[in-house]
């Protein structure tokens, strides 16, 4: 059984992928360990809500806007495989999510419960054998195989507490106890949440301050649906966020823990705080323990995540790409590529990066009258549309290359692959992505006695600090100069004063001389 291209994980990445593959015609196949795609979803998240939003009625027709507020489809050309069709919730049930996955893999080639267990690889490629011996063999190995595993920070005794991945998520097993829990993101406060109605007393502890997702604009810090247990503590009832860190976990003889904390903020000696339970909800890494010696990719961030190129390859094992929440390694806690909403076009350019790698084909695009007005044109009504620009902010990017006399339009091109040359050396190109200003993750937002840049303020545009279209020129791979288009309440960058005549202007001085 050998491919062009095998992807292992059948969950929304490999089917975003493989759908790609299928309707080009692409000698593939996906493995699935689960019975059905989307296996993971049907643990996860441990309370079954989904934190991504679904919001169904969005006022507009256009399909591109809409997937703005859509975090869960998939791109398929079945106007009926969408996410919205399934549940009407704003924040969905998972389940509806796993019936979602398994109608998108009809159709494509995935083999289910196939456990691969060794991926090596030889002179013709990567080798991936199976639970029962057979093995599957590939030119180009995709792994889509999602953060399979639990991190376990390397606290001395935490190999006694329960972990989120498998603790008894009933909360009436916690009546009248005193819990800590691990960790401050939203499997943590998640698990806080269901609890507060049975335990006594419920600590949250971290080494980090907790991160609000609504101020850092990092949808993986702290969502509001999960961060009820906030007014718990700080209206005082007998709940706790803790600051710092566990030095060490003890099992008590007569049960329950004892542990040894460290306050982040005061110069107090080591406190002993003791508990009736403890769970471990401090997030997830990649498995990457199935690789050979001979193919292992190197890793980074804690070991959690592989470290890719702008291409999502290994950076040291030609022809192993990634695609999915662990191509997050890139732009790790800064914009979407861990869920579902950014690595779906994270996934689509990895089919086009492979399809320009192995198949001669470039990257779609479509040729520009060359004057300045059309491209300021062309790219105004792509940042007041695009899907892409705006779930990943600051990744992905519209281009459009002059050369001669000529001028192309290419669209949702990762920024960094732009930069490492992947869509050729050119004279003149401009870049154009969605971005926060710089200090848009520590202002508060609900503060009105901070001074902010006015709406629509053109002139004052590159001090915003809401999401607004940047364009950037190079001059033969060289940034030579930038521009910033005024935010907007509504998001609305098409203004002809404000934004379409500056902009203009802009792209007229860049060309000048050419």
């Amino acid at each position: 059984m050998a491919y062009d291209y095998l992807i292992i994980g059948a969950g929304p990445a490999g089917l975003q992928l493989a759908a790609l593959l299928a309707r080009d015609g692409r000698d593939y196949a996906v493995l699935e360990r689960g019975s059905g795609a989307g296996t993971f979803f049907t643990r996860y998240p441990r309370h079954r809500k989904l934190i991504s939003i679904n919001k169904v009625h969005t006022g507009s027709k256009d399909p591109e806007r809409r997937m703005r507020m859509d975090w869960n489809s998939l791109l398929l050309d079945d106007p009926e495989l969408l996410f919205t069709r399934y549940s009407p919730q704003y924040f969905p049930d998972a389940d509806d999510i796993v019936r979602y996955f398994r109608d998108c893999a009809a159709g494509l080639h995935v083999e289910y419960d196939i456990d691969v267990t060794s991926i090596d690889r030889d002179d013709t490629g990567f080798v991936a054998t199976d639970h029962s011996g057979r093995t599957w063999q590939a030119r180009n190995l995709v792994m889509a195989t999602g953060v399979s595993q639990l991190y376990v920070p390397e606290i001395p005794g935490i190999e006694h507490v329960e972990r989120y991945d498998t603790f008894d998520t009933d909360p009436r097993e916690f009546t009248d106890q005193r819990v800590l829990v691990i960790g401050k993101g939203n499997s943590g406060f998640e698990t806080a949440d269901a609890l507060v109605e049975h335990a006594a007393v419920i600590h949250v502890a971290g080494p980090h301050s907790v991160k609000l997702a609504w101020q850092t604009h990092y949808v993986g810090h702290l969502r509001a649906v999960n961060n009820n247990f906030l007014d718990t503590y700080q209206l005082k009832s007998e709940n706790a966020v803790i600051d710092g860190t566990i030095e060490r976990i003890e099992q008590r003889p007569e049960g329950g823990f004892r542990i040894q904390f460290r306050y982040a903020r005061t110069v107090e000696k080591l406190r002993e705080l003791e508990y009736d339970r403890i769970i471990a909800c401090t997030g997830f890494r990649f498995d990457a323990s199935v690789f050979a010696r001979n193919c292992r990719p190197d890793l980074v961030i804690n070991d959690r995540f592989p470290r890719l190129t702008s291409a999502f390859e290994s950076t040291n094992i030609p022809g192993l790409y990634f695609a999915g929440t662990i191509t997050q390694s890139r732009d790790f806690k800064k914009s979407t590529s861990g869920f579902i909403h950014g690595f779906r076009y994270g996934a689509r350019a990895l089919h086009r990066v492979l399809s320009a790698r192995n198949h001669e084909t470039p990257w779609p695009g479509a040729e520009l009258e060359l004057s300045p007005e059309a491209i300021g044109d062309a790219l105004i009504a792509r940042v007041n549309t695009s899907s892409a620009l705006w779930q990943q902010f600051a990744v992905m990017g519209d281009v459009v290359t002059v050369d001669a006399d000529t001028a192309r339009y290419e669209e949702e091109v990762p920024v960094a692959y732009v930069a490492d040359g992947g869509l050729g050396p050119a004279e003149h190109r401009f870049v154009a992505t969605l971005e926060y200003g710089p200090d848009h993750d520590t202002v508060d937002p609900f503060d009105i006695m901070i001074p902010r840049v006015a709406e629509n303020d053109a002139v004052n545009a590159a001090d915003a600090s809401y999401l607004h279209p940047v364009v950037r020129y190079y001059r033969h791979g060289v940034l030579a100069a930038t521009h910033h288009l005024a935010e907007n309440l509504e998001n609305q960058w098409d203004f002809p004063e404000v934004h379409q005549q500056p902009l203009g202007v802009f792209v007229k001085e860049c060309l000048a001389g050419a």
